[in-house]
């Protein structure tokens, strides 16, 4: 018999499951099925950084700035050396109209990463 989770009955297996359709649900551009799946990964597994990460951006992509932002400085505190967390971070402070952190978080990732995307959003020339 395959182990389960606690009360959930969740196997591993369906983690990654859940994980890997949420990933699908996301690139078909279905953001809100996506964050159900990954609210049961990340229920089970609060540690993982990559389910934060995809359950971030699916807020994102569904106009949930501030759970965004919230699971987007989760991700920061656990890797702060992750230049697309704060590329990602710094477009949702831009989203909601906060300038001066989204700059920040533009310049922090170029600095980590010069990805021309990122080191044309960081505007070091201004």
């Amino acid at each position: 018999m395959p182990e389960t989770s606690g009360s959930t009955g969740r196997t591993p297996e369906t983690d990654v499951i859940d994980f890997r359709a949420a990933e699908q649900l996301l690139a078909a551009r279905d953001p809100q099925g996506a964050v159900k799946l990954l609210d049961g990964v990340i229920g089970v597994h609060p540690e993982n950084t990559a389910a934060r990460l995809l359950r971030a951006r699916a807020f994102f992509a569904a106009a949930q700035l501030r759970p965004a932002e919230l699971e987007f400085t989760i991700v920061l505190e656990r890797e702060p050396d992750n230049a697309f967390a704060h590329f990602a971070l710094a477009r949702t402070y831009e989203r909601r109209g906060c300038p001066d952190q989204a700059r920040r978080h533009f310049r922090l990732a170029a600095a980590l990463d010069p990805n021309p995307e990122y080191l044309q959003q960081a505007r070091f020339d201004s």
